[in-house]
C-alpha cells in the first residue's frame, strides 16, 4: 500500500475527517486545557510560594523573582510535572539556597516598583507586624527555619526529609521542628512579658 498513488486511494470522508482537522483540534484543545490548569495553578500557588520563600529569609523582591522564575520553569515542564505543587516549592527553595550562598549584591538607585508580587514597602511592614511568625522565623538558624518554611507551607516531615533530600530524615525534621517550636514559645512568653 506505500507505492499506491495517493489518488487512487478511494474518498473516505469520515477517516479524513478524524485523522485531518480532528486530531489538530484535539491537540489544540489539549494544549489550551493544559494552559488553563497551569493559569489555575499559578493564581492558587504564587503567592504562598512567596510567603514561603520569605519564610525562608528572602526580601520579598527576591522571593517575588525566585516566584515567577520558578513558575516559567514549571509552565516549560508543565506536562511532565507530576506533582506541581511540591515540584515548585523544592525547585524555588534550591535556588533561594544558591541565591544565599553567592551573595551577589546589585546596588539600585531606586527600589523597584510594586508589581501583583511585590507589595507597596509599607505594606510589608504591616504585614510583618499583623505576622508574628516572621520576627520568630528570622530568629531560626537556618536548617529550622527552613524545615519550619516547609511546614507552613503544609509539608509533613516525610514530605520535607524527601524534598530536601540529603543526610535528612523525617526524625531529624521532627526534631527541628521542636527546637523551633521551643523557641518560638520562648519569643511568645518573652514577648508578653515586655508587655
Amino acid at each position: 500500500m506505500s507505492n499506491a498513488d495517493p489518488t487512487d486511494m478511494p474518498e473516505n470522508p469520515a477517516v479524513t475527517s478524524i485523522e485531518g482537522p480532528c486530531s489538530l483540534e484535539l491537540g489544540q484543545q489539549s494544549r489550551q486545557e493544559a494552559d488553563q490548569n497551569f493559569a489555575d495553578f499559578y493564581r492558587s500557588a504564587i503567592r504562598p510560594l512567596v510567603a514561603f520563600l520569605i519564610n525562608q529569609g528572602a526580601s520579598m523582591e527576591i522571593a517575588a523573582d525566585i516566584a515567577q522564575e520558578t513558575m516559567t520553569a514549571a509552565y516549560q515542564r508543565w506536562s511532565d510535572l507530576h506533582s506541581p505543587r511540591a515540584w515548585v516549592y523544592k525547585v524555588a527553595s534550591r535556588e533561594l539556597v544558591r541565591k544565599i550562598a553567592a551573595v551577589d549584591e546589585y546596588p539600585v538607585s531606586e527600589v523597584p516598583e510594586p508589581t501583583s508580587l511585590l507589595a507597596r514597602p509599607d505594606a510589608i511592614k504591616e504585614w510583618e507586624v499583623r505576622h508574628d511568625a516572621l520576627p520568630i522565623l528570622r530568629s531560626l538558624p537556618p536548617r529550622q527555619r527552613q524545615v519550619m518554611a516547609w511546614t507552613l507551607a503544609g509539608f509533613t516531615p516525610t514530605d520535607i526529609a524527601e524534598h530536601l533530600g540529603g543526610d535528612l530524615t523525617p526524625e531529624t525534621v521532627r526534631a527541628n521542628l521542636a527546637k523551633a517550636r521551643r523557641a518560638a514559645a520562648a519569643y511568645f512568653k518573652t514577648r508578653e512579658e515586655e508587655q
